[in-house]
């Protein structure tokens, strides 16, 4: 088994590119097999989590409405996640990403996750420096129990430039529709950039493993983001697991042989695949 190497910020190449047609094509296609996979998932029951972090703007939001297009809301379930209330600031915080795994079947994915803990109380000094640090221990044990009890987990970190972002942030302040997403945090959040990506190159270094190893998406061009992030989901949520239709049961197919109105062809082919 070859050794895994965790990404690094700097190792994204920003300039990547994807064309209008090439990303309509490419979304199709992934959204389609996301929908096997769903499917796939609800009859074997796996479990799937997907992590979404990175900088203010880099594109979270966007990947995960192209991903909810997709998938069947009922065993899909979207988390943001913001500062905990006092009932969760009293307790480990890991317990209210417990609370919100999937069940089997169903995938979560979580916009912000357990790495504030490692991100944005360290950077805060929200967390004593003891306490934070401890954090990469226990999320690598968190995650390793998640992938032993059935869950797979995708890790993605949305990259951009400080360029890239001011002029989302422009952006936003023009558009009345989008006018919302920008706060003060974000400018204030842009202040302390350097020591975030020391905060994140670590944390990449930390806690990128083998069962759970992160990818950094290089998000300048939303296009390209969307879809390197969306593979990144396919590839680890479709391996070694069967993506074709399942088979209808017995019971089943001779309540619908009794009730519908279809070709006894049709009955007798689906029959035969059970069998």
């Amino acid at each position: 088994m070859s050794k895994h190497h965790p990404p690094k910020l700097a190792d994204a190449d920003l300039s990547e590119k994807l064309g209008k047609k090439v990303y309509f094509d490419k979304l199709i296609d992934l959204q389609a097999k996301l929908a096997r996979i769903q499917q796939a998932f609800l009859f074997h029951g796996t479990k799937g989590v997907i992590v979404f972090e990175g900088w203010d703007a880099a594109g979270k939001g966007g990947t995960i409405r192209r991903i909810s297009q997709a998938l069947d809301p009922r065993s899909f379930k979207v988390w943001p996640i913001g500062a905990p209330r006092n009932y969760y600031l009293n307790r480990h915080y890991l317990l209210r990403f417990w609370e919100r795994l999937p069940p089997e079947g169903a995938i979560s994915a979580f916009d912000r996750s357990w790495y504030g803990r490692v991100l944005v109380e360290r950077i805060e000094k929200f967390t004593p420096e003891k306490r934070w640090r401890a954090g990469y221990r226990e999320i690598n044990d968190f995650e390793r129990m998640l992938v032993d009890d059935g869950t797979r987990i995708v890790k993605l970190f949305f990259h951009i430039s400080q360029d890239e972002q001011m002029a989302r942030f422009t952006e936003r302040l023009r558009n009345p529709l989008k006018r919302w997403k920008l706060t003060y945090e974000d400018f204030r959040n842009r202040e302390r950039w350097d020591e975030a990506g020391i905060a994140v190159d670590e944390m990449l270094a930390r806690t990128s493993t083998a069962i759970a190893p992160w990818h950094v998406i290089p998000a300048n061009n939303k296009k390209s983001a969307r879809i390197t992030a969306m593979q990144a989901i396919v590839d680890a949520f479709s391996k070694d697991i069967d993506l074709n239709p399942q088979h209808l049961d017995k019971r089943t197919l001779d309540a619908a042989c009794k009730a519908l109105d279809v070709d006894q062809s049709l009955i007798d082919s689906l029959r035969a695949r059970t069998e």
